[in-house]
Order: structure tokens, then sequence, then C-alpha cells
């Protein structure tokens, strides 16, 4: 096995007026931009592609380095490579920065082309849906014809499952890692606080902040208060338990700080260095909006889309999108016609466990891929596989 190597991103512009896009919202937007990457190569009938769909603050950089010094690969490299779970010996691996995003897929900091200032709120309101419809455009411009999978965990599963409904007839499978197929009250609940304390740090400016150092505190606030969701109880105690930070005679001290309080502060500031605040707004508002029903009759009838095998991936300690809500998924395309398979990735670490538990993961993955191509090559062994690999 093997990594991807230098890669780089690219980017792809379409959508310019007159022929912007529309978006759910029913507002127009162009030109945009999409920033991607892509490991190992598309054959020639263009039906070897894999879809990676990141999640709430990741981007196009999935694998691989940018450059030889570079400190860290890419936020999903043990699963995308030469004999990886994304074998790039086989598969024409793609990841694109989200619509909304930061990372050169065009966003609330983009330049607007009415003022050549940064849209700040004046950026509409997206969906993961207007999400999936931009990334199908760059993957026609690709020359893609068919995807052999489309792969995410959290705002990536729900991209993932929003792909299985649009375009079901573009999938030979689909794979959704702890991830709702519509999102909860409590869901919903935390993104508020989090945007919350983005609106009110004086510095955030109604979103006009751009040429300055913007709201940093209410942006920290907010990735404070999302790790908390991203890790389980066990995961706490077991990394931070009750130790404190300092001297002994600083326990009884206001601003004496445990362990725990200093990693939430350092989380904090590391988003800060890298994301935009206005980017966090819109992007966690699109997940609150995140419902595959919308415009169909029930649940059950966007979900009974879904004809090709599914692959549906709970994490047995995640409190922020819980194993029942992932099953549920399951459970309803099984229902209503369609092939899903359940499982459960048994980690201590929350919802943040499907970016930790690569071993775990990427043998489920594996395994789905496998029974996929056994199926294609048609038998009893291969039906019987799929259902129970």
């Amino acid at each position: 096995m093997g990594d991807v190597g230098i890669v780089k991103t690219q980017y792809y512009t379409f959508a310019s007026p007159p022929r912007e896009l529309v978006l759910e919202c029913g507002e127009r937007l162009g030109p945009i931009t999409v920033a991607y990457e892509t490991y190992g190569r598309l054959n020639p009938s263009g039906d070897n592609a894999i879809l990676i769909l990141h999640a709430l603050t990741g981007s196009a950089h999935a694998a691989g380095r940018h450059r030889e010094d570079d400190r860290k690969p890419g936020w999903w490299d043990p699963m995308v490579g030469p004999g990886r779970p994304l074998d790039t010996d086989r598969y024409f691996v793609i990841c694109s920065n989200v619509l909304g995003g930061c990372y050169g897929t065009t966003g609330p900091s983009s330049p607007n082309p009415a003022t050549g200032k940064p849209y700040g709120l004046d950026f509409p309101v997206i969906t993961v849906r207007d999400m999936v419809r931009v990334q199908r455009v760059l993957l026609e411009a690709l020359g893609v014809k068919r995807l052999v999978t489309a792969i995410g965990g959290s705002l990536g599963g729900m991209q993932a499952l929003e792909w299985g409904v649009l375009y079901p007839e573009l999938l030979s499978s689909l794979i959704v890692i702890a991830a709702p197929g519509r999102t909860s009250a409590m869901n919903i609940a935390f993104n508020t606080v989090q945007r919350e304390a983005i609106y009110m740090d004086p510095a955030w400016q109604g979103g006009n902040y751009y040429g300055t150092p913007g709201p940093e505190r209410g942006l920290a606030l907010a990735r404070m208060i999302g790790t908390i969701t991203y890790k389980s109880d066990e995961s706490w105690t077991f990394k931070f338990g009750r130790v404190m930070n300092g001297q002994p005679g600083d326990f009884f001290r206001l601003g004496s700080r445990f362990e725990v309080e200093n990693y939430l502060y350092y989380q904090g500031r590391k988003l800060v260095e890298r994301f935009d605040a206005n980017c966090y707004l819109y992007l966690t508002k699109a997940m609150d909006l995140h419902d595959v029903s919308r415009g169909f009759s029930s649940y059950e009838e966007a979900l009974s889309r879904i004809k090709c095998p599914c692959l549906v991936i709970g994490i047995s300690s995640d409190i922020l999108y819980p194993p029942y809500q992932v099953k549920e998924i399951a459970d309803i395309i099984n229902k209503t016609g369609g092939r899903a398979v359940y499982k459960e990735l048994v980690s201590p670490y929350g919802h943040d466990a499907f970016l930790i538990e690569f071993t775990k993961l990427g043998g489920m993955v594996s395994e789905f891929l496998k029974a996929i191509t056994a199926e294609k090559g048609g038998g009893i062994y291969a039906q019987r596989r799929l259902g129970g690999f």
C-alpha cells in the first residue's frame, strides 16, 4: 500500500451569467468556481470514479501532500491510495470543496462579481442539495459517466444521500457514514448556539468584517461548542480525565483550567486560523435545512429512489448523530425495495471516529466495494456476499 504522493488542487468555473445556477432558495448564483483534487485515472468508459464528500470544515484536499515538506497529508489520506480502501490503482477518486466553502469553491468569502468585494451576507442561502448539483456539473466536466460510489461522513454523508436521491441512475453504490437523512431538532439546537456565538461577537460586523481580523472569539467559541458534540464521554475521560493545568496553588483560582478546557481553546484557535466565519454560518445552516424528503411526499418516498446497494455506517458512541438516526436510513431503504446494509463502527471516539478509526472503517469500505465488484460479475455467491459481507 502507498500514498498518492504530491497532489495539486484544481479549479473549474461554470454558471457564468446569464446561465447562473438556480439554487433551491430560488436565487441565481454565478459564476461558480469549484476547487477539487483527483487521485488515480479515469478509465475510457468513465465509470471507475469514486466521489469523496467532506464534512463541515473539510476541503478538497483528501489525500497526499501539496509539498514535500507538508507536516500532514490530506484529511482522509489513510483511506486513499494504491492498495488502500479507495484504491487509486483501480479507481479515479475525486474530492471537491463544497459550495459555500472557503477552500477555493465559491462561498461567502468569495468576491461578488457585482461589487468586487466578498459576498458576506449577500451570498444566498444554500442547501446540501445545491452542493450536490454543483458536484454533478463538475463530474460531467471531468468526463465521469457513472460513480462506483459516493462516500462521505457527517455533512459528507448528507451529500452522499442526496446523490442517491437526486441521481440514482448515476450510482453503482452508496456509502453513508455518521449522517442522518434529515437533521434533528437537537442537531439544529447545537448549530444555532454555534451561530449565535459568531453573531454576538462585535467584530462580526453584520458579516462585513473582511479586511479586519473578524469575529475570532465568536468563531473560536462556535468551534469549541461543536467540538464537544464530536466526542464521547468515554473519549473525554480517557484523554483528559480531571487533570488540571498549572500549580497546586492554582486549584481555587477562577482562571485555572482543566486540560480539557485547554484542548477546547486550542481547537477554537486552530479553526480561526484556517476558516471563514461566514462560511461556518452558511454551512451549518445548510446542515439544519438538510432533509432528503423536501420536495417529495414523504421521507420514505425520497429514500425509495435509492436502488443501488448501500452501506450505511453508524458510530456506537456518536452523540451528534446517534446510531438509531443512521440505521433508520438503511431500514427504510430496505422496506421500500432497495438494498442497504447497516454496520456499526464500535469506537469510543464519538462522531470523530470516521476521521480516526481508519483500520476499522477501511475494512468495512473495502469489503463492501469487493462485494459490489463480485455482484457486478453476477452469480448466486455475489448476491449472498452483498447481504452479509
